[in-house]
C-alpha cells in the first residue's frame, strides 16, 4: 500500500505546478530535482520506500537534518538550502489544503525559516580577461567554433544559462536591430540587442549548422541541445586555456553567471541607467540590478572626486609617513 505522502506528491506537480500555475518547465526541474533529494534521504533515514512514506514522516525534525545534510555533506551553499527549502515549503503549503489531518506536522515544516546569507560583491571579468576566453576555443574544430559563438552571445547579452542553452535558430534576428529572443524567469519573453561583433560570430556559425527553426542554436554533436553541466565543463575548459594568457583568470571562479555578471558590468561601465540593464538581464525589480554599482568601485571613486572639499586634488589617500603607515595597518 502506497503512503498518504504520493498522492499529495503527484498532485502537486500536476495539478498545482502543471495546471493551476502553470509553472515553467526549469520551476518544474527546480522543485522535482529538490523533492527527490529530499525522499531519498527521507527513505535513508526511516527505513521505507519513498512510495511509502506518509507526510507525517517528513516532520519538521527530519526536514531540519535534510537541510544539515546538504550543507553539511553535500557541500552545498546556504542559497542552494534555501532554494531546496523553498520547493519544500510550497509542497506542504499545498498539503495544508488537502491533509488537515497532518495540519500539525505541516506548520512546523513551514514555520523552518530560510538561512541568512551574506551578501558577497559579485565575481565579473576585466575586459582583458573577455578577450583572453573568446580567444581561448580552437576555431580549427567544430566545438571549438560552437563553443566560441556560445561564448561571445552569453558575454555580451547576459542571459541566463537555461535561456541561453534553449535558443534556437528561430531566436536569432541578424538583420536590422539584431537581437536574440528568449522565454526567461518567471515566462517573461524579452529580446536583448546584439553588438555587431557578435552578429559576425553568428553569421558565420550559423552558416555551419543545419538550417531548421527550432533546431538548437548551439547543439551536441548529435543534434539535442547542450546541458547545464555540459556548458559549465566546455567553460571551465577554456577558462584554463585562457588562464595561460590572462593570469588572473586563474583566481576566479568562472561559471555561466559569471558571464552574466561580466554583461552587467561591462553596460554599467558605458553609463547605462540601472533601469535598462534590469531590462536587459530580465530582473524582476531594479533593485536587483543594485549588485553590480556594489561591486563597481570605479562608480565609488568617481562618487568620492565629487564630494572632495575644495582645493583639494582628488585621488585616493596616501600615509604621509611609513611608522603612520605601519600604525593604520595593524
Amino acid at each position: 500500500m502506497s503512503g498518504t505522502l504520493a498522492p499529495v506528491l503527484q498532485a502537486f506537480f500536476t495539478d498545482r505546478l502543471g495546471h493551476q500555475r502553470a509553472a515553467s518547465p526549469h520551476t518544474v526541474a527546480a522543485y522535482r530535482d529538490a523533492i527527490k533529494l529530499l525522499l531519498t534521504y527521507a527513505g535513508h533515514r526511516t527505513g521505507k520506500a519513498p512510495s511509502r512514506l506518509d507526510l507525517a514522516d517528513l516532520d519538521a525534525d527530519l526536514i531540519s537534518a535534510f537541510l544539515n545534510h546538504l550543507e553539511n555533506e553535500r557541500g552545498n551553499t546556504a542559497r542552494t538550502r534555501n532554494a531546496r527549502l523553498a520547493a519544500v515549503h510550497s509542497l506542504f503549503g499545498f498539503a495544508a489544503l488537502s491533509r488537515p489531518q497532518d495540519a500539525a506536522v505541516i506548520q512546523r515544516v513551514l514555520a523552518i525559516p530560510p538561512k541568512r546569507v551574506d551578501q558577497r560583491l559579485v565575481t565579473y571579468l576585466s575586459d582583458d580577461e573577455v578577450d583572453a576566453l573568446l580567444a581561448a576555443p580552437d576555431l580549427t574544430t567544430w566545438t571549438g567554433r560552437r563553443d566560441h559563438a556560445l561564448l561571445a552571445v552569453a558575454v555580451h547579452t547576459g542571459l541566463r544559462l537555461s535561456e541561453l542553452v534553449n535558443l534556437t535558430w528561430a531566436d536569432v534576428h541578424l538583420g536590422t536591430g539584431a537581437h536574440v529572443t528568449c522565454l526567461g524567469k518567471g515566462r517573461k519573453q524579452r529580446a536583448t540587442p546584439l553588438d555587431p561583433q557578435t552578429v559576425v560570430v553568428l553569421r558565420s556559425w550559423l552558416a555551419q549548422t543545419p538550417s531548421h527553426s527550432d533546431q538548437p542554436l548551439f547543439p551536441t554533436r548529435s543534434g539535442h541541445r547542450l546541458s547545464p553541466d555540459a556548458v559549465q565543463r566546455r567553460l571551465t575548459h577554456h577558462a584554463a586555456t585562457a588562464a595561460g594568457t590572462q593570469p588572473s583568470l586563474a583566481g576566479k571562479k568562472v561559471s555561466p553567471h559569471t558571464l552574466r555578471h561580466t554583461a552587467a558590468m561591462r553596460l554599467l561601465n558605458a553609463g547605462v541607467d540601472s533601469t535598462v540593464i534590469a531590462l536587459w538581464l530580465g530582473h524582476e525589480t531594479v533593485a536587483t540590478t543594485q549588485i553590480y554599482i556594489h561591486a563597481d568601485l570605479a562608480i565609488k571613486e568617481r562618487a568620492l572626486a565629487r564630494t572632495t572639499p575644495a582645493n583639494t586634488a582628488p585621488g585616493r589617500y596616501h600615509a604621509s609617513d611609513t611608522l603612520i603607515t605601519f600604525l593604520e595597518n595593524l
